[in-house]
């Protein structure tokens, strides 16, 4: 059954590295738009109201997309001074334990990207300058999030199953 799991996991990663390239875009994108925006306001003296506008709608999206990448990469940050020191077996209860709690708090956020994005799709809600509608702006977020929490729930029951550690210390 490993097999499957680690199959399963092998092609999420794959939706992982693709997100997280898509937000790498978007931030390209935000980066030469606020460019733009810094020069047509300073140089030309004529500010460009979308500009500020559509950043910060895209900051939600973008804030998310490598959640799934630094799981992947395990580059989330961690102090381990103590856990170094504890016998394999607490070590991996640890572990355990901290991807329940990545799990637990992706689950929280994904549920609410996912509701705030029907919520504004239902509503019909637009942004007040570019007036694009504001389920475009929650749903990328609301997918990485949904993603990085299945990706997390896959991790943990490859963590779970896996042969506790042999005596070493």
């Amino acid at each position: 059954m490993n097999d499957g799991i680690d199959h399963l996991i092998r092609r999420i990663e794959r939706a992982v590295v693709w997100l997280a390239g898509a937000g790498a875009v978007v931030v390209l994108i935000q980066m030469l738009w606020i460019s733009y925006g810094v020069f047509v306001r300073y140089g030309l003296g004529k500010p460009d109201r979308m500009v500020t506008e559509a950043t910060a709608l895209l900051l939600f999206p973008v804030a998310f997309a490598g959640l799934a990448y630094a799981l992947r990469e395990d580059a989330f940050p961690k102090v381990t001074m103590i856990t170094d020191q504890l016998r394999p077996s607490l070590r991996r209860l640890f572990d355990i334990t901290n991807h329940i709690l990545m799990f637990a708090v992706g689950s929280f956020f994904a549920y609410a990207g996912v509701s705030a994005t029907i919520r504004s799709f239902n509503s019909g809600v637009a942004s007040e300058i570019l007036h694009w509608p504001r389920y475009l702006f929650w749903a990328p977020g609301a997918l990485a999030l949904v993603l990085f929490s299945f990706y997390a729930a896959l991790r943990l029951i490859r963590l779970i199953r896996s042969s506790a550690p042999s005596g070493e210390l």
